[in-house]
């Protein structure tokens, strides 16, 4: 039987995962009350530096966290979530008050139904019903797509293993969130790679599902056949036990496939004796490749071969194809959401988002039918190369996590290996494997079949049963043990 490693914070002793909370609520060590109190120290002392909430909603959490604690000691159990603080991304509704999307623009009455009162999208409804405790509203990029823009008046969300370095977006307030101990998991979405690229920067894992496996009813889009909304969580199995809960059919959201939902934590072996790995190094030459993320992918790899997978070198087919029609695509239906605001209120958006979203104005109606065409013919493709590997392997990102005040969009966009997986729609996940010279996280990309993310999860936790990454505790927090 696998041991489950139950870690605790070296500064307050908080549980550093959902699954050692977890246990920690039922051997009555820790009341789900105690668990908030200690997060919400957290927030108190770091969330001004980091940026990581829009808005807190620490009454309706308390009131959650005692329902709880309430039902534990009744014999309800709903399972592991049950008592757990959870951070919900700004793009996605809630009932405890407006969703911001970090922008002036998104009208107050979104997210509400006829009566104005705000709703839970399908997918926080699920955590809740649950037992989850959501601590409040984290930070964006506007609209989930462009860089950060202070001059809107929102928090600027910073990386917890540097100050001076960006988190990744457009996830930011939850993968640092997740990173400091604000919260033990949360809500990201995923278009490009916004769920995978914070995960890797912040040094916690991060899961894109398969497309249509989580229904997004409820959250602002940002490109309708691209968008998805993951876990994002400090180990692979809290991820599984969050997806497990999130995923599921629903007729509220077209895009959503009815399939059963596989029991994610129950794949998790501890083993990955067998797995066929296809492992595509060639982004490693490229010359914008930091040279720890090449050192540290080939070590992780090395890991993977010791731990019994088959590894194959392999070049992922039509890589800068598939890459650019997510590119494409995404913005140019990012047009279709905006155009009549774009044409009304354009000033009223910040400048990053204005920007990417009317450069899709040049996008012809051939481009984008061009695009699907593209699209078509790489999932082909990749489904062949599925046929003989059980997962794909790569770098989450070429190179390390940029300081705030020298983003550019374009060159981060193209060092990040995520859009791919977007296009063809197959899960994909990152997880922490190291940390290079200046201390800053970096990730390693999973990707596997149509609807098998069990064997991402499977692999992943085998990986972090052999290395620790994952728990590596931010400096920032670090300080507070003083």
């Amino acid at each position: 039987m696998t041991t489950i490693a139950l870690p605790k914070s070296e500064v307050d002793a908080l549980p550093l995962t959902i699954t050692a909370a977890a246990a920690a609520l039922r051997d009555g060590t820790l009341t789900a009350v105690q668990l908030l109190a200690s997060v919400t120290a957290r927030a108190d002392k770091l969330d001004r530096t980091i940026g990581t909430y829009i808005v807190r909603t620490d009454e309706a959490a308390l009131g959650a966290a005692t329902k709880a604690d309430e039902e534990l000691a009744a014999g309800m159990d709903r399972g592991p979530l049950h008592g757990i603080p959870l951070g919900v991304k700004d793009i996605i509704t809630t009932s405890d008050g407006p969703s911001t999307a970090q922008s002036r623009i998104l009208r107050p009455e979104f997210g509400t139904d006829g009566t104005g009162a705000y709703q839970d999208a399908l997918v926080v409804q699920r955590l809740r019903a649950a037992g989850a405790v959501i601590t409040g509203k984290t930070t964006t990029n506007e609209y989930a797509c462009g860089m950060p823009d202070e001059t809107k008046g929102f928090p600027l969300p910073r990386n917890p293993f540097g100050l001076d370095y960006w988190t990744g977006g457009s996830s930011s307030g939850t993968g640092n969130g997740v990173a400091a101990g604000l919260f033990l998991g949360g809500l990201g979405t995923d278009t490009g790679g916004s769920v995978r690229l914070p995960a890797s920067w912040c040094g916690i894992s991060g899961m894109k599902q398969t497309f249509g496996r989580v229904p997004k009813s409820g959250c602002v889009p940002l490109g309708f056949s691209y968008d998805n909304i993951g876990p994002m969580t400090r180990s692979a199995r809290d991820a599984a036990a969050m997806l497990a809960i999130m995923a599921g059919h629903d007729e509220s959201d077209a895009c959503s496939v009815d399939r059963p939902v596989d029991d994610y934590v129950g794949a998790l072996t501890g083993s990955m004796e067998g797995l066929k790995v296809g492992v595509d190094l060639t982004g490693l030459e490229s010359p914008i490749c930091d040279p720890d993320v090449a050192t540290l992918t080939r070590a992780a790899i090395e890991v993977f071969k010791d731990a019994g997978a088959i590894v194959t070198e392999i070049t992922l087919p039509f890589f800068k194809e598939l890459d650019t029609t997510t590119m494409v695509g995404l913005f140019a239906e990012a047009l279709a959401y905006h155009r009549k605001d774009l044409r009304e209120r354009q000033p009223v958006y910040g400048r990053s988002a204005r920007s990417v979203i009317t450069k899709a104005a040049m996008v012809t109606a051939a481009d984008y039918v061009q695009m699907q065409r593209v699209r078509r013919v790489g999932v082909k493709a990749v489904t062949g190369l599925f046929a003989t590997y059980d997962l794909i392997v790569n770098p989450t990102c070429l190179i390390v996590a940029p300081s705030v005040e020298s983003l550019v969009f374009g060159r981060t966009a193209g060092a990040v290996q995520t859009s791919y997986w977007n296009a063809t729609g197959n899960p994909a996940m990152s997880i922490p494997m190291g940390r290079t010279s200046l201390g800053l996280p970096v990730g390693l990309q999973l990707a596997g079949k149509p609807f098998d993310e069990a064997t991402i999860f499977q692999a992943a936790d085998a990986f972090q049963q052999l290395t620790d990454h994952h728990l590596a505790e931010a400096p920032i927090v670090m300080e507070m043990k003083a």
